[in-house]
């Protein structure tokens, strides 16, 4: 038990017997220990009052062995619990979050969150580097699917070359959907006359028509390593914002309690800010001017347009036209070759029966296609924006 001097004290005291020790309770002092811890109180041999009896007199009261402990009012010498332990900064505007402690660096580095608050309540991106242009194959068409449609209409004139509007003509049409074989539908009998001379002096007949089903597109060149996974390209910068515990209030109420930033040999070499955060882009308060934009990560979009192909352009075809006198494509009368570019005209002995004709395709190009599409869309961008506002601007990495 410590020795504690009652004059020293400055208290009144009860003693339990002259020049006995008494027990008290101290006041913190380097030697005496902290506030409250028991000590021995000796009585000055002279001092008056019931404790001036050292030489045991007649004035002293019987001795007791009961200590009696005083407990006095030594001030408020220990601060209240209640105290905040961290900073006390500004309070955050409404709608943004409390105050945390920020670290933004390289992603090489990224500390643990101090021992202060030591809850990790967000991590961020900034400093996005954009990758590579997405490779994408080249386009091509392959040929397109295509027939020869034979010519249906056929009409004898009543003159020779063809004649105008104004000249007879007869029709030696071919049935609808009809394919080129022999056929006698429409015959024109030998000697038929049209306003007084024979209706057969020459003959015309339409042209043949291409129809295309298009092109079907194709890849024609593929990437250079198409096993190669697309670049997603990177961060270059990584944000780590740490919590605590509610902490204490200040004694300013316009300030709120959060705690402090690590120091000496426990900081990171880039150091802690405290922030406030809100997501999205937002400006910042004039409370926290220094303001960081994170984001949550990247959101990939890029592909390739799909191939496609025009429709096809330069399809010709050609075709051999025979008329017949007989019914059954046995007794020639005349034929000619007709392009799909130009209706043809050809001569027929005056006043010859058209009893049947047949079509056949001698020449067909299906023509071509240009292609289209193949060239990279969409984007690679960051998402998810945070925005951070900081009280302390010292610790920023350049």
């Amino acid at each position: 038990m410590a020795i504690c001097c009652a004059s020293t004290l400055g208290l009144g005291l009860a003693s339990g017997g002259c020049g006995n020790p008494t027990s008290y309770v101290c006041p913190w002092d380097e030697d005496q220990g902290p506030k409250g811890t028991p000590c021995e109180v000796l009585d000055p041999p002279d001092a008056g009052g019931v404790g001036g009896c050292g030489d045991g007199g007649d004035d002293c009261p019987a001795e007791d062995d009961t200590d009696v402990a005083i407990a006095s009012d030594f001030g408020d010498l220990i601060p209240p619990a209640d105290v905040c332990v961290g900073q006390c900064v500004p309070k955050e505007p409404l709608g943004w979050s409390e105050p945390a402690l920020l670290w933004i660096g390289s992603p090489d580095g990224v500390p643990s969150c101090p021992a202060t608050a030591p809850i990790v309540g967000y991590e961020g991106y900034a400093d996005f580097a954009a990758p590579a242009p997405h490779q994408c194959p080249a386009c091509a068409c392959d040929p397109p699917e295509a027939t020869c449609e034979v010519p249906t209409e056929w009409r004898a004139y009543a003159s020779f070359p063809c004649g105008g509007p104004e000249t007879p003509t007869t029709s030696f049409a071919a049935p609808d959907g009809w394919d080129g074989t022999c056929t006698s539908v429409n015959a024109v009998e030998a000697g038929r006359t049209c306003d007084g001379v024979p209706c057969v002096q020459s003959l015309a007949i339409q042209a043949p028509h291409v129809v295309s089903a298009g092109c079907a597109p194709r890849v024609a060149e593929a990437p250079e390593n198409p096993d190669e996974p697309a670049t997603e390209g990177s961060f270059a910068i990584v944000a780590r914002a740490c919590t605590g515990n509610a902490s204490p209030p200040c004694a300013d109420p316009g300030t709120t309690c959060t705690p402090a930033p690590p120091i000496g040999d426990a900081a990171p070499p880039e150091g802690f800010l405290t922030c406030i955060h809100h997501e999205g882009e937002q400006d910042c308060p004039a409370t926290y001017p220094d303001r960081h934009v994170f984001y949550a990560g990247a959101e990939d979009t890029r592909g390739c347009a799909p191939c496609g192909c025009t429709e096809p352009t330069g399809a010709t075809c050609s075709v051999l036209a025979s008329a017949f006198s007989d019914e059954g494509c046995s007794q020639f009368v005349a034929g000619q070759v007709i392009t799909s570019e130009a209706s043809g005209c050809g001569t027929v002995a005056s006043g010859t029966a058209l009893g049947s004709k047949s079509v056949s395709v001698v020449g067909l190009d299906p023509g071509r296609c240009e292609p289209f599409g193949g060239e990279p869309v969409g984007s690679i961008a960051p998402t998810a924006a945070a925005t951070f506002c900081c009280y302390r601007t010292s610790a920023v990495p350049a």
